[in-house]
């Protein structure tokens, strides 16, 4: 181990006596889109060569189904056959190009497949696919096994290094292991060492079929997060026999995915899973992989330092930053694009059929296509506004060459991220904030802030760009400028200032923020952030119940202040809302007791409260505070004097359309309008 590095276990090379790994840095598998269409393997190859090329150790695909009963959806990725390899040859050729090894993950969708050939160990339809699976029978789990086994030998004939087994998640093999859908009773179910036998002989047959020199990670659900899961006696059964099998490395799934209990979004702290994987050392040889919400160098080399794991999985932070090994490397921390768990760009892609890409990173998925240009002039180039939009504007243009200096008439930078940083649980968004900074400053751009930009101060700039953002809508309700009425602006700059009783107008995901924020003494709770979070949705920090969760109840303290959350429309709050994080606010704001109220009409706000009418009866809602989040207006104030004085500009972000402060579309448009300006 190199001691002169500032994160030498990280760093330290993995020898699994067949291969060495070159650190302890995993990318953990992320279904992108791109599997799934033979077109898109060239843009899937140079995805990962660039991660590759950044040094990560070991990199794990997305999930490829081993038949077409294991479609995730029809006609999803698969390998299955000798003709499918050589699109395979595409990907493992560019990684090994850049020194970097690639296993192919093995993902049998079983009851969570979204198609009607599906199936399971017994015939239960699981709660997020309107298919209720076929139970196999026994030839036809002996025909899964196979299907395993060809994929794994397809994988090496396709150059991978290995293949990751997919056990956890709620996935086909998971499902043979819990009770709670193996209802069996034959040799594929009812003891302990009978469900896992299915995972067992698919690890037992590919070494067998493989030999001794072919990576096989095993991924084992340690804490599946929903009732009659597994308890900890059965997950340690399971990582004794799965080792004898001949697996090489054992990486930790947490959760299923109808598990209601949030396990990667911004609001989970931080490594808040890692003990489980501790938990598991010394029961087995095998190196383990630490998982969830690990996204700084430091917060890895902390858990590889203490022991708990061998290697860490970062599966959004290498979408987020593709050379994060490499700047941690170089001692560049702060340069690191760090993931903020959002979803909102990636998970949440997945579960609409779209492909992946980045909120902070728009290239992910698409270095092919978004490519710096040269530049043949500098420009002297003005970006107004300081928010997401305008720093990725001010990088990219700087980066290609041309001579940037960034306004805003705040004396931060950040626009509304530092707003949004504010909202418990969202601290990360900073670090966005940290690395734009860093970034914009080693480009060379010039900042100015604390500075309201007129149409004088922009005469000497070839090009402008307006990044101004937005401005808060006033709601046409009489009585709007009552003392009662504050704006989501005043609350969260100055949330102690708001009374006991609140009426949120405004049911997006500002109005959930503002909700969440006002009841943020009840939700942080007391302790440490892990133990707070662990009581709040009842989870066991022993790690001991059926699934983690069995006879664990959330410990919810009664709420500091009275919400109501309403909105005009007549359909569920929260509805735009990110499809992998909105359940989270939905079901946090339901067990403070915030009520939330759809077709709500606003006659008046006065000295009573606020006057509503809902289902043709007129209420009165005897708050203390309306707070307003009622949706934004584009701030374009410069427009008309740039017009008159004949100058060019381009809009981008809130200031060309104000759409629920769309962070993921503003620093796109950032991004790209940099790269062509």
């Amino acid at each position: 181990m190199d001691q002169n590095l500032e994160y030498p276990h990280l760093l330290e090379p993995l020898d699994l006596g067949f291969t060495r790994l070159r650190n302890r840095v995993l990318m953990g598998s992320i279904h992108t889109g791109l599997e799934d269409r033979k077109k898109d393997f060239p843009k899937l190859a140079e995805y990962f060569r660039q991660r590759a090329e950044g040094e990560v150790g070991l990199i794990v695909t997305g999930g490829f189904a081993p038949n077409i009963r294991g479609w995730l959806t029809p006609f999803g990725g698969t390998l299955m056959s000798s003709w499918q390899v050589p699109r395979h040859k595409l990907v493992t050729s560019a990684v090994h190009a850049e020194g970097g090894h690639i296993c192919m993950q093995i993902l049998h969708s079983g009851r969570y497949g979204y198609h009607p050939l599906q199936v399971a160990p017994s015939a239960i339809r699981s709660p997020i696919s309107k298919f209720t699976p076929k139970g196999l029978s026994a030839k036809g789990v002996e025909k899964q096994i196979n299907a395993y086994v060809r994929a794994a030998s397809l994988a090496r004939d396709a150059g991978y290094d290995g293949v990751e087994v997919m056990g956890s998640e709620g996935y086909l093999i998971n499902e043979f292991i819990a009770p709670r859908v193996n209802k069996r009773d034959d040799e594929w179910g009812g003891s302990a060492e009978k469900r896992m036998r299915f995972a067992v002989e698919i690890v037992r047959r590919t070494r067998a079929a493989l030999g001794p020199d072919f990576i096989i990670i095993y991924r084992l659900s340690m804490l599946d997060l929903v009732p009659d899961g597994s308890n900890w006696e059965e997950i340690v059964q399971q990582a004794h026999a799965i080792e004898a099998a001949g697996a090489s490395i054992i990486n930790t799934g947490v959760g299923w995915h109808e598990a209601r209990i949030p396990t990667i979004a911004t609001m989970v702290p931080r490594a808040a899973f890692v003990d489980v994987t501790a938990k598991l050392k010394g029961e087995t040889t095998l190196p383990l992989i630490a998982v969830n919400r690990i996204n700084t160098p430091a917060v890895a080399e902390d858990i590889l330092a203490s022991g708990k794991a061998d290697m860490v999985s970062m599966a959004r932070p290498l979408l987020a930053d593709a050379h994060f090994v490499q700047k941690a490397r170089a001692g560049k921390a702060a340069m690191i694009n760090t993931c903020i768990a959002c979803n909102q760009a990636c998970l949440d892609h997945v579960f609409v059929g779209k492909s992946v890409s980045c909120l902070v990173n728009p290239r992910a998925c698409e270095e092919t296509e978004i490519n710096s240009e040269a530049t043949k002039v500098a420009d002297n180039i003005a970006v107004v506004g300081a928010g997401p939009a305008g720093m990725a504007c001010a990088l990219e243009s700087a980066k290609r060459g041309h001579k940037v200096t960034l306004f805003d008439a705040a004396d931060r930078l950040g626009g509304q991220f530092n707003l949004a940083a504010k909202i418990p649980g969202k601290d990360e968004f900073l670090e966005t904030i940290r690395y734009f900074d860093n970034a914009m400053r080693a480009a060379g751009v010039q900042q100015q802030l604390g500075l309201r930009v007129n149409v004088d101060d922009l005469a000497g700039f070839d090009q402008i760009v307006l990044a101004t953002g937005v401005v808060p809508r006033t709601p046409p309700i009489t009585g709007i400028k009552h003392s009662k009425v504050l704006s989501y602006l005043d609350v969260i700059n100055n949330p102690e200032a708001v009374g006991d009783s609140v009426a949120i107008i405004g049911a997006g995901g500002i109005g959930f923020d503002v909700a969440e924020l006002l009841l943020v003494d009840t939700i942080n709770g007391a302790g440490n952030e892990k133990e707070a979070f662990f009581k709040e949705w009842g989870i066991d920090p022993q790690f001991n119940a059926r699934g983690g969760v069995e006879n664990i109840k959330p410990e919810i303290a009664d709420p500091k202040r009275k919400l109501w959350l309403l909105q005009r429309k007549n359909s569920k709050l929260g509805k735009g809302l990110g499809k992998t994080t909105g359940w989270v606010h939905r079901i946090s704001l339901r067990k403070h007791k915030v009520e939330m109220l759809a077709g709500v009409e606003y006659l008046k706000i006065d000295d009573q409260g606020l006057h509503i009418r809902r289902d043709d009866k007129e209420e009165i809602l005897a708050v203390e505070h309306v707070v307003i989040c009622a949706g934004q207006l584009p701030q374009r104030e410069l427009e008309e004097g740039l017009i008159a004085a004949d100058k060019l500009f381009f809009r981008i972000g809130g200031a060309e359309k104000a759409g629920e402060l769309d962070a993921k579309r503003a620093i796109r448009e950032g991004t790209l309008l940099g790269l062509r300006i």
